[in-house]
């Protein structure tokens, strides 16, 4: 199959980003420095890449003020990917989540124009339970609206990542697109094969590469990279494109979203 050559021409609709924005040292030279007109490590990953995934909002609240902050600080087209609090989608398990769902928006959204898609990420144990799914996902989007239809909205996107098999069904894949919800690409795939491809609506593909064959420690090759090139230039010109590497764990992510950037010449 014909590689993507590196200088081929960038595509508008096109995120690539890691999870987090922690900068190894043997990456530092695509970087500004450190000490460059006291640059925070965000401002520095931002000197190169156009989006992150936050993921700490899994594990704890952040104030309003440090969502406008990260906000302030980084260039006008840069994004934010957000996951939603474990308190939602582990502890709760998406029942009763009006208020828990209210208050991390109140946070999040002091990211303003620079939120991009909010992540759900479910558990594995947690299988589709269609009634309880609807009422989350009814809620979800009564507080956080999207003006488009459910096939082509642009505005407040949101993608699933289910882990359990029972999700990877017609009826699922139905209710997600009702909600103008994406279905998570991951790699490696949990819960079925269907996982490795784009599901739900497809105004939005959002990729989540964690490493493989070790889930966040294994880096991707040139070849990996160049068949995930491919994928994404294979999908409608109109689809919002994300790929986010997190396979962090030794440092991988970066030089993946470094190299992945190079081929499309973002």
């Amino acid at each position: 199959m014909k590689s993507t050559p590196p200088n081929s021409p960038a595509l508008s609709n096109i995120h690539i980003g890691t999870a987090g924005w922690t900068l190894p040292k043997d990456h530092a030279p695509a970087f500004p420095p450190p000490g460059d007109a006291n640059l925070t490590h965000l401002q520095r990953y931002a000197h190169r890449f156009h989006c992150v995934e936050i993921n700490s909002s899994f594990h704890r609240p952040h104030m309003r003020k440090t969502w406008e902050r990260w906000a302030a600080t980084t260039p006008p087209n840069f994004r934010f990917s957000v996951k939603l609090p474990r308190t939602i989608t582990h502890d709760a398990k998406l029942k009763n989540c009006g208020a828990l769902l209210q208050t991390f928006l109140d946070e999040a959204t002091g990211l303003g124009t620079k939120l991009g898609p909010l992540l759900i990420q479910l558990p594995p144990s947690l299988a589709f339970d269609e009634p309880l799914a609807h009422d989350f996902l009814s809620t979800f989007r009564e507080l956080h609206p999207t003006s488009g239809s459910a096939s082509d909205s642009t505005e407040n996107q949101a993608a699933l990542e289910p882990r359990h098999a029972s999700w990877f069904t017609p009826a699922a894949d139905r209710l997600l697109r009702s909600f103008a919800i994406a279905r998570v690409a991951a790699d490696p795939p949990k819960g079925s094969p269907a996982a490795a491809t784009p599901g739900g609506a497809q105004h939005l593909h959002y990729y989540r590469l964690h490493g493989a064959p070790r889930t966040y420690y294994s880096p991707y090759t040139d070849a990996n990279l160049t068949r995930v090139a491919q994928t994404l230039r294979s999908a409608p010109p109109a689809t919002s494109l994300w790929v986010i590497f997190d396979n962090t764990a030794l440092g991988h992510a970066i030089a993946n979203a470094l190299h992945l950037s190079r081929l499309f010449n973002v």
